[in-house]
C-alpha cells in the first residue's frame, strides 16, 4: 500500500496506532511519523565522518531497541533515518550546499521526496568528507535491512496491515 500523506500527522501517535503506518518506498514519512521522528531526529547528523559514525551508531542502537520491543514502526523509522543519512550525505558529496534540484519544491509536494519536474543541477567535484559520511550510514543501513529480526517483523507487519 502506498504511503498515506493525507493522515493528520500532528495528531496521530503511530506507537498507539501502528495500523495507520505504511512502509512506503524509501524514506517516505521519515520526517512525519511521530513519536519516532522526535526520538530519532535529534541524533541524525552527517557533517563529518566522526559525527556520522556516532549518529549512525546511536540510530542503529535505537533500531535494535525497537526490534527488541517488537515495535516494527520504530525499527522501520530508524532504518529510514539510516537511509536518509546515506542519501543526504551523498547529496552533499555530489552537490556543494546540498541543493540537488533547480527551483523551489512545489507547494503541494512539500515533505515528499523527488524532483517534482525540476531539473537536476550539475554535480560538483565529489566532497570526500561527505562521501565517507555517506559510506558510514550506508553500512548501517545495509546492516539494518539485512537484520533477521527486522525482516521477520516487516513480513509480519505487512501480512497483518498490508504492504
Amino acid at each position: 500500500m502506498p504511503f498515506d500523506y493525507d493522515l493528520d500527522f500532528a495528531a496521530v501517535d503511530f506507537r498507539l496506532h501502528p495500523e495507520l503506518y505504511r512502509v512506503g518506498k524509501g524514506e517516505q514519512g521519515v520526517l512525519l511519523v511521530q513519536p519516532y521522528k522526535g526520538e530519532i531526529l535529534p541524533h541524525w547528523r552527517f557533517r563529518t565522518p566522526e559525527v556520522a559514525q556516532e549518529s549512525a551508531g546511536t540510530i542503529y542502537g535505537l533500531f535494535e531497541a525497537y526490534l527488541k520491543a517488537h515495535d516494527f514502526v520504530g525499527a522501520d523509522m530508524a532504518r529510514k533515518f539510516l537511509q536518509m543519512g546515506y542519501t543526504r550525505a551523498r547529496r552533499y558529496a555530489n552537490h556543494r550546499g546540498g541543493k540537488k534540484y533547480d527551483g523551489p519544491v512545489p507547494d503541494d509536494k512539500k515533505g515528499q521526496s523527488g524532483a517534482h519536474g525540476r531539473a537536476e543541477l550539475p554535480r560538483a567535484p565529489e566532497d570526500p568528507v561527505k562521501a565517507e559520511s555517506a559510506a558510514i550510514f550506508k553500512a548501517k543501513w545495509d546492516e539494518a535491512r539485512a537484520h533477521p529480526d527486522y525482516q521477520e517483523q516487516r513480513a509480519e507487519f505487512q501480512e497483518r496491515y498490508g504492504k
